[in-house]
């Protein structure tokens, strides 16, 4: 996993290279811009704080914020209440700390909504929204909120309270969603058992609610949180099957999904490799799917997914016709390459990228070596290879080769790369990405927000009169309002912010990939 700010400090490998301990500063500035965002000042700074400072207990929090007290227990309950901060006994008293990777989880948010509306359809994406939204909730409360929410869409659908129902419990059997269950430490939260039990909801109680009346729906202080691990795993697949389908084709990526499937009966979901998966079980799997020409070359597909340089699956038996195992970690290590790869090219050019795929072939190089086999002229090929080791993409080791006492000690400089050193970069490079799309964006927003207030009330008021009937002329009298120029502003600055929540998401998808890597490595 990512280290946390606190622990960065702390790792000597960070001292050779001090731009690391200046663009950790990256990762607490983000969450705490995300903090502001979505919960305010006062939760942002108690966060902040305890992000700054590490674990602390209240007092101490309270000397270091300057808050009034009521004020940092409310922060606090807010954070704890969405699973930022955890909570210990030690001998100062309750100390608190927060973690930061739960915190940039929240970018996400739009995807685990848009992969949940795929897979269980529009009312269980409401409903995950609402989960979102509380932290934690019981589940009449949130078939209530989606019942109401339905209503109130100009579509004019009828909710139906089983239906919601079905889609709640839809969602905890595919373990969207779980029961969350209070923990004294952090130990125990982390050894807690996901609980997926449902209760006997009361569907006459719900209803009655809904109308005004009260009564016990059958789930009081049954509360229901998000299942974050379970959205990881599926964004995880995701990553592995899309690279399939970029690699190969479709019908590999669907090979591939149905391995992962029959990986997760055998295996932790979480291990470094599956346990063997026999020919057959593949063959069966294959052929309950509407996928023919799969069906028809699956050896074929086998063989080319095995034989890919990804590895992303291995042959590790020949009885009952074979037997394959899908290598998760060799699997990430190969995508952060190839993500890396792509950076380097992007910022340094191909020549750049072409001398970085050699060192990363050759493992140690010498720079004259370089020279000849990047097939770049000297001193181009000398000036890439120094920015790449300026910029901490390569690194170098010196040798000092020994002859005899008299003569002069030879020494030899090795160019290699430093996988994990290179991820943890490019990963406080995506924080820093981050934290900027994030800046500019409140920007676009704040400086503009005389004109978008003014759009959002004109488009209020139009709303108003048509539900009472107005006229055309009085709808485009509204309409005018707005001067031709003010309108071209206003849709400048809306595109600005929309390609900014779009470059934010593809920033995230990066940051994920090579959070996957250092979680395996």
């Amino acid at each position: 996993m990512i280290l946390p700010f606190s622990e960065l400090h702390g790792l000597r490998v960070f001292k050779k290279y001090p731009i690391y301990i200046n663009m950790s500063l990256m990762c607490r500035k983000l969450c705490s811009t995300i903090l502001a965002e979505h919960f305010g000042p006062i939760v942002q700074s108690v966060g902040e704080d305890l992000l700054k400072h590490g674990a602390k207990p209240l007092g101490l929090i309270r000397y270091t914020t300057r808050l009034p007290l009521s004020k940092i227990k409310e922060a606090l309950c807010v954070l704890i209440k969405y699973g930022f901060v955890n909570h210990r006994q030690t001998e100062r008293g309750i100390e608190y700390s927060l973690t930061p990777d739960k915190i940039i989880m929240i970018l996400r948010a739009p995807r685990y909504m848009f992969f949940v509306k795929t897979v269980c359809g529009d009312e269980a994406e409401m409903m995950l929204e609402e989960v979102l939204k509380n932290g934690y909730i019981t589940a009449s409360e949130v078939i209530m909120k989606t019942y109401k929410r339905i209503e109130q869409l100009p579509s004019g659908l009828q909710p139906s309270i089983p239906v919601l129902r079905d889609k709640f419990e839809l969602l905890v059997k595919n373990q969207f969603l779980m029961r969350s269950v209070y923990a004294e430490t952090p130990e125990e939260a982390a050894n807690e058992k996901p609980d997926f039990n449902l209760p006997n909801l009361n569907l006459a109680v719900i209803t009655q609610q809904l109308e005004g009346g009260n009564g016990d729906p059958g789930d009081s202080k049954i509360y229901w949180k998000v299942n974050f691990d379970r959205f990881t795993q599926d964004l995880r697949d995701q990553i592995i099957i899309s690279a399939m389908r970029n690699r190969l084709d479709d019908n590999a990526a669907e090979l591939m999904r149905q391995l992962l499937f029959l990986m997760y009966l055998r295996t932790a979901s979480w291990a470094d490799t599956s346990n063997p998966i026999p020919l057959t079980e593949i063959k069966d799997a294959v052929r309950k799917i509407n996928y023919p020409v799969l069906s028809q070359y699956l050896d074929q597909y086998l063989r080319l997914i095995e034989e890919d340089t990804s590895q992303f699956l291995k042959r590790v038996g020949d009885s009952g016709g074979g037997q394959y195992s899908v290598n998760m970690k060799e699997a990430f290590c190969q995508l952060a390459w190839t993500t890396l790869e792509n950076i380097v090219m992007e910022r340094f050019g191909s020549k750049a990228a072409r001398i970085f795929r050699l060192v990363r072939d050759r493992k140690y190089i010498e720079q004259e070596q370089i020279q000849q086999l990047a097939m770049i002229p000297a001193k181009e090929a000398k000036y890439l290879t120094y920015t790449l080791l300026q910029e901490n993409y390569l690194q170098m080791q010196e040798i000092k080769k020994g002859g005899v006492s008299a003569a002069p000690v030879k020494t030899f400089f090795l160019f290699h790369i430093d996988l994990n050193l290179v991820v943890r970069m490019e990963v406080e490079h995506c924080y820093h990405a981050l934290y900027n799309t994030m800046q500019r964006r409140e920007y676009e927003i704040s400086s503009n927000k005389r004109m978008i207030d003014k759009q959002l009330r004109m488009q209020t008021l139009t709303s108003n009169l048509k539900e009472h009937g107005a006229t055309e002329e009085q709808l485009a009298e509204i309409a005018e309002l707005m001067t031709p120029s003010e309108k071209q502003q206003l849709e400048k600055v809306q595109t600005t912010i929309k390609k900014l929540g779009i470059t934010e998401l593809q920033i995230d998808d990066t940051l994920f990939l090579l959070s996957m890597y250092l979680r395996y490595h």
